[in-house]
């Protein structure tokens, strides 16, 4: 996984919602506290997007506005075939996982897959 600094966060939500705006997408929230749960399952994407003055990053999904207040961190897993997962750290020991059915065609995965050819 690869840690994104916080100036990024708008820029890549901006490009990620593009790309993934009606792709198949599960929200899991991760806890300590309550345990894991899903707060939606293989749902198309509406949006992702983060306010940097609100300081929210915010998920819409049918039926679902779903908003992290003060996110922590944000994550992207990314494997050779492309961007699988986005991970937020919520705060209060809570993460938040949003996986893709179909992964991503992303750069770094691009990069990666070109170095295996070679």
């Amino acid at each position: 996984m690869r840690l994104l600094k916080r100036i990024e966060w708008k820029p890549f939500c901006d490009r990620i919602s593009k790309a993934l705006r009606g792709s198949s997408v599960e929200l899991e929230v991760v806890s300590l506290s309550i345990g894991d749960r899903f707060v939606s399952r293989w749902v198309p994407l509406i949006g992702l997007a983060y306010d940097s003055r609100a300081d929210v990053l915010q998920i819409a999904l049918p039926n679902v506005d779903h908003a992290i207040e003060s996110p922590q961190a944000l994550w992207i897993d990314e494997t050779p075939r492309g961007l699988v997962a986005i991970e937020i750290a919520a705060g209060e020991s809570r993460n938040e996982v949003l996986r893709l059915r179909e992964p991503l065609a992303w750069p770094l995965a691009a990069k990666l897959q070109e170095n295996e050819d070679q």
